[in-house]
């Protein structure tokens, strides 16, 4: 399946993305650093049964990258606004890292655009070290590369566990034709005020939310640990959690099959329901 480029120019920021599929409308939003191209793999595999959509987030790909605007409140405006505009809501939200906090935070504001979420390893009570962490390979992400060769070297120390053919994908869509180079797209002022923005803390937004949600966890997280994953599950138990098998923190890369999988679950549940 070819998935076709897509852009939006919504009230305040354009938002450009990949999108494929007919049917009920799904928005994929990618983690910190990373766009719209790392879900192709699950686009083609929701296409048959979804209208899907990946969007570069603010600040990220070829989307906006304002001066400020960072927070949760501002990236989950993106989506209500993206969802309006759309006219084809209430939508299932599935996000990843960055992207799970920002649909929840989404699902708790605008219910009635939101028909569910999938939060993919990200969740409240994540440590601080881990945060100081991320932010770390955050900014040494800011530099420029000779070639192509050069960023998949890089990208592939960075993700030890990513398959080549997702390595590729960040490669060719991730960077942009500098003068000395190759350069992230994802704005680096934008991204340190994202990674700080992440620190926010997440427990109200999990405690209140009533759309249904599903929480997913790569079962080798280095993001969620399992102290993380178990509180976070004693919050809410009523919401369904799984953890993936053989998956490190990116796991629509790494096993997009059992993402979908799992999607394909949830929805049939939320289906079920009305």
């Amino acid at each position: 399946m070819q998935c076709e480029a897509v852009r939006f120019d919504l009230p305040g920021i354009t938002l450009t993305g990949i999108a494929g599929g007919s049917g009920p409308l799904a928005l994929l939003f990618h983690g910190i650093t990373a766009n719209s191209w790392v879900f192709q793999p699950v686009i083609e595999r929701l296409s048959g049964q979804f209208r899907a959509l990946s969007l570069d987030q603010r600040g990220h790909g070829g989307s906006g990258k304002p001066a400020g605007g960072y927070a949760g409140e501002d990236f989950a405006a993106d989506i209500a606004a993206l969802v309006r505009h759309l006219d084809g809501g209430p939508a299932l939200l599935i996000g990843h890292s960055l992207g799970a906090r920002n649909a929840l935070i989404a699902g708790v504001r605008y219910p009635e655009l939101v028909a569910g979420v999938v939060a993919i390893d990200f969740t409240p009570f994540i440590e601080q070290r881990v945060f100081d962490d991320l932010q770390a390979r955050v900014n040494g992400g800011d530099r420029v590369f000779d070639d192509v060769a050069a960023v998949k070297t890089y990208l592939a120390d960075r993700y030890k566990r990513l398959p080549p053919d997702a390595i590729d994908r960040r490669a060719r869509h991730g960077y942009a034709s500098v003068s000395a180079g190759l350069a992230p797209l994802a704005d680096p002022k934008a991204m340190s005020m994202t990674a700080e923005g992440l620190r926010e803390d997440l427990e109200p937004a999990l405690k209140a939310i009533q759309v249904p949600v599903l929480l997913m966890r790569g079962a080798d997280s280095a993001l969620v640990s399992p102290a993380a994953w178990s509180r976070s599950r004693a919050l809410r138990p009523d919401i369904p959690a799984v953890e993936i098998k053989a998956a490190d923190h990116y796991v629509p890369e790494e096993v997009p099959e059992a993402v979908v999988a799992e999607i394909d679950r949830f929805w049939n549940s939320i289906r079920r329901q009305k």
